[in-house]
């Protein structure tokens, strides 16, 4: 038997067996990789780095701490001397020729797998020094031609990330005499170019991204490959698994994103959890501890069910002597809601400043001042700011913002129905919205977790600490191209701070603001269409949904059912906004149709159409009348078409009851909007026939009975107050 030995690298051989054995590879120790990278400050994408390195067991060298950026980047131009001057001086006082370097940037890169697969790869790429890769040529692109030709793969040199033999490296950077905002870029490509120096230095590039991913100009190659509750980022055109991912040049968000699934032991059920320095618990605080928020509101448009958001506001579960209000109200139309709920609760808060709409402040600055009142309060924790349209249902939000102990963040909102959130997964790259990979699993919580995302916007926590240190600039939401959040996010992400999005527990939503009216005097009403959600929470029953399981249906006479449909608000807001119109009578129309609801027995009311809510009355009667209807009458199926939909007023001194009479409808609905007993006497519906009375009806609940031949019914006497009915002719 004979031993033959190759040395490939220094303290690395090739073992040949003859005739036993094929040749075999002996394992680079992982002990021998060092890792060394340039990180001036720690910024977060330092921090990820670092959670990422940990994770895998890498041993980390940094350099440059503390000291000045004295360089360039991708975006402003051709940079990054500073970190080739760092190395070689850091490579010169290494005295252990076995070491393995990793140099690699840190602000936008990830580890994806651990030492062992990266030294692997290594060695199968059968040279002392490999580049990471590119599909596109920078900075110089006189240079394409020079660069060898690959057989498959990327052909450039990256200079992100690179792994060699110490003895190497340090021959490659020992002519380096340039400035500190030189191209390192360019440095190392004009060494791989030269065909004498790669040949001595023994350099190649990864083609194929078997170790090193840089996402610019791969974006479309790269995916997230989903198993067992792991994920691995995975190159699709070259089938391979990176190690090392790189969000390189605009591609930059693109890391932070990918950065919530690695490393692969991160779960999406749970996200990038480890990205911070851990949760911050309130729940051993007393009251009085809590953090110090000011609550930014802002009202810059014409928004629907204004009084609820305000509603959500005080049942907010914080302790309202630690928060304080900024109220920016852009619109006229508001000033009634705002300035009844600051004098009804205002003095609730620890201080309260009220922007109006006569100081005409744009939308910028006024979140420009917001925050800087914020960062000049030496007892302000934390700025939250909450637009008029956030539905925030989640009244403990504020409190699981504060605990993720995270710099910025926003509780993931939606729109009913619609995959529009307050989140952007990624960003094209002039800087717009563009769908990440899976936006929609994670609107619609197939993936929870916490998300690093490049643009929150409505709803979301700062850290005052960060104004303070970081987030200096006053005009932040300033910007001659772009809206305010958009500048705002910019602004935040050149920082080099992240903004994450949870989706951890459900918050709430957004309301659209499409085809707001504001002529009536409850415009809400009006929303059934544009906010369907928000119009049944705020307009039917609380007790609707539970009519058919817990049967609260009852039937006072044969084929009568009663069971509740309005809220008590509902009822109010029409009996309001029928006043308000206050054009009740009985007769013709101008048109010359009859006004009167029941045709031949005129009766003192108000039509629907008369309103302009004609429309919105026929939705309510499909969507919550139809199916009880269809219940009730088996083989029975209706398009809730109606000629005649009214509210009808009953005075003693005006109309006080209505005589005996058919009604012009396949079947009626009758709605008390008001409470028998309470707010009038008297009054009711009393079945001939059956000769049975329904009496002192109930507030919000409606009468369901047949119209022609079997229900001849008569309206009994209202004896005192005012009685309000809503009566609709259906299917006549």
């Amino acid at each position: 038997m004979r031993l033959s030995t190759l040395l490939l690298f220094p303290g690395i051989f090739v073992c040949v067996l003859f005739p036993l054995t094929n040749c075999e590879e002996q394992r680079i120790p992982e002990e021998k990789l060092l890792v060394v990278t340039v990180a001036t400050k720690e910024t977060d994408g330092f921090k990820r780095f670092s959670v990422s390195a940990k994770h895998f067991n890498y041993t980390v060298k940094v350099l440059g701490r503390g000291q000045k950026w004295r360089t360039g980047d991708y975006m402003s131009g051709p940079g990054g001397g500073q970190k080739v001057r760092l190395l070689k001086a850091a490579l010169e006082e290494m005295k252990n020729e076995d070491t393995i370097i990793l140099f690699i940037d840190s602000y936008d890169v990830v580890f994806a797998s651990g030492p062992k697969e990266l030294l692997k790869k290594f060695q199968q790429a059968r040279h002392k020094v490999v580049f990471s890769s590119e599909s596109l040529i920078w900075p110089d692109r006189h240079l394409e031609d020079k660069h060898p030709h690959v057989i498959e793969g990327n052909r450039f040199l990256g200079s992100g990330g690179f792994i060699g033999s110490l003895p190497n490296i340090r021959d490659m950077v020992a002519d380096w005499a340039g400035e500190d905002n030189d191209s390192d870029q360019l440095f190392f490509t004009n060494i791989y170019i030269d065909s004498v120096k790669r040949k001595s230095i023994n350099i190649t590039v990864d083609s194929k991204c078997r170790l090193f991913q840089n996402l610019h100009g791969a974006l479309d190659d790269v995916v997230l490959k989903f198993e067992d509750g792991r994920v691995r980022a995975r190159n699709v055109l070259y089938d391979t698994l990176p190690v090392v991912i790189h969000g390189n040049g605009p591609t930059k968000l693109q890391i932070n994103y990918l950065g919530n699934y690695i490393p692969n032991t991160w779960t999406f059920e749970t996200g990038c959890t480890e990205c911070h320095e851990g949760l911050l618990p309130l729940a051993a605080l007393k009251e009085s501890e809590y953090p110090l928020v000011l609550v930014g509101i802002f009202v810059q448009q014409p928004t629907p069910f204004v009084t609820v958001f305000f509603e959500r506001l005080l049942k907010l579960q914080y302790p309202k002597n630690r928060l304080k209000l900024f109220i920016h109200n852009q619109e006229a139309h508001h000033e009634r809601q705002i300035s009844g709920f600051l004098q009804n609760h205002g003095s609730l808060y620890q201080d309260v400043k009220l922007i109006a709409p006569k100081e005409e402040m744009e939308r910028a600055a006024s979140h420009n001042l917001a925050l800087d009142i914020c960062r000049k309060d030496e007892d302000c924790d934390y700025f939250f700011t909450l637009d008029i349209e956030v539905v925030l249902k989640n009244e403990n939000t504020l409190k699981i913002l504060i605990e993720q102990n995270l710099p910025i963040v926003a509780p993931m909102i939606t729109r009913a129905g619609r995959l529009w959130s307050n989140f952007w997964g990624a960003l094209s790259a002039e800087g717009y919205y563009a769908r990440s990979e899976d936006y929609v699993d994670i609107v619609q919580g197939r993936r929870v977790g916490v998300w690093n995302v490049p643009y929150v916007s409505s709803v979301y926590l700062v850290k005052a600490s960060l104004l303070r240190l970081e987030l200096t600039d006053y005009e932040l939401f300033n910007s001659d191209i772009l809206d305010p959040d958009m500048a705002y996010c910019h602004n935040v992400r050149n920082k080099g701070i992240f903004m994450y999005v949870t989706n951890m527990h459900t918050f709430g939503r957004i309301v659209s603001t499409e085809n707001y009216q504001t002529s009536h005097l409850h415009n809400d009403l009006w929303q059934i269409f544009e906010n369907p959600v928000d119009w049944q929470e705020r307009y039917i029953h609380e007790n609707y949904t539970y009519i058919m399981k817990d049967k609260l249906i009852e039937t006072p006479c044969p084929d009568v059912y009663w069971f509740p449909i309005f809220s008590d608000v509902a009822c109010d807001h029409i009996v309001e906004e029928l006043e308000h119109f206050g054009k009740w009578s009985g007769g013709a129309n101008t048109d010359g149709r009859i006004q009167g609801g029941y045709e031949n027995v005129p009766t003192i009311d108000i039509h629907l159409n008369q309103i302009n809510f004609e429309k919105e009355w026929h939705k309510f009667l499909l969507e919550y009348i139809a199916p009880i209807t269809e219940k009730m009458y088996p083989g029975y199926y209706t398009k809730a078409l109606f000629d005649l939909a009214f509210v009808v007023r009953y005075k003693p001194d005006e109309q006080p009851s209505l005589r005996p009479h058919h009604d012009a409808s396949t079947f009626t609905i009758n709605i008390a909007l008001n409470q028998g007993g309470l707010d009038y006497q008297g009054g009711g519906c009393r079945f001939i026939r059956y000769d049975c009375s329904v009496e002192a009806p109930r507030k919000g609940w409606t009468l369901l009975h047949p119209g022609r031949l079997t229900h001849y019914h008569e309206g009994l006497p209202t004896t005192a107050g005012v009685r309000y009915i809503a009566v609709s002719f259906v299917d006549p």
